[in-house]
């Protein structure tokens, strides 16, 4: 093993558009491919917007048909920013990025993906878990008598969706890091070391919780967390990152000289 990321791409990257088809992983592919299924729900949004209209001044309004729209609406608009993401479609004004060097702007992006934005979408799927589980367990439903029920499985689709806006920002992480690099697993973490920290802090905090609750059934579920062992997850998490960062470097020395 090398301590490299195992992802099929083209090694002279450097050399050639990272936009380009040719540097797709299976991710990218993914992504695009949900992305371009959930696209067929702006028509069905039309209709029911165009519906909706209709039969409210015929004086038959439809609450679940309010409720639809939104329903479409919030999911369709989340997938698509991954998309976004994916092919760098998103609106940015970059007057000084156009002018700068290939392995400049490469740099640029990996900091805004990996240190800005990855850390802000892990810790919105990690809070949107929790609401969309307490909205299952609250069965909650439209606040409409006619409206559409089961909210929770709107809410619960958000953790989802974020997760794939994630895994679309490592995608394009690692595409442009082997613009200046090799792709190493240690050279991936530091480029997203805030975001690798969060997500080892998280790993730790409800790896802990799990076992104590399995190993303490008498223990309250809400009363786990108050243990002291979890006032120290913070720690746990950068020494998980910075010990997967010394054992990838290692390795990768060693298969350089071997």
């Amino acid at each position: 093993m090398s301590g490299q990321i195992d992802i099929s791409i083209d090694p002279h990257v450097e050399d050639q558009d990272v936009n380009s088809v040719d540097q797709q992983t299976i991710l990218d592919r993914l992504v695009v491919f949900i992305s371009s299924m959930t696209g067929w729900l702006f028509p069905v949004l039309m209709i029911g917007i165009t519906t909706q209209v209709v039969m409210r001044k015929l004086g038959h309004n439809q609450a679940w048909l309010d409720d639809a729209q939104w329903w479409i609406y919030g999911f369709a608009m989340t997938v698509g920013f991954s998309y976004a993401i994916t092919t760098q479609s998103h609106v940015r004004v970059d007057i000084l990025h156009q002018s700068f060097s290939a392995p400049k702007k490469a740099k640029i992006e990996v900091f805004g993906l990996g240190w800005l934005l990855m850390p802000f979408l892990i810790i919105m799927a990690d809070v949107l878990f929790h609401y969309g589980w307490a909205s299952w367990t609250a069965g909650e439903g439209s606040s409409s008598a006619n409206g559409l029920h089961r909210l929770y499985i709107l809410k619960l689709s958000l953790p989802a969706l974020f997760v794939l806006a994630i895994l679309a920002s490592m995608s394009m992480l690692y595409r442009h890091l082997r613009v200046f690099s090799a792709g190493r697993l240690w050279a991936f973490l530091i480029g997203m070391f805030p975001a690798a920290w969060f997500l080892a802090e998280r790993a730790s905090f409800y790896g802990l919780w799990w076992a104590i609750r399995a190993t303490n059934s008498e223990t309250e579920a809400r009363d786990i967390s108050d243990a002291p062992i979890f006032e120290h997850t913070i720690l746990y998490g950068l020494i998980i990152v910075l010990i997967a960062i010394i054992v990838s470097f290692g390795m990768s020395r060693r298969a350089l000289k071997g």
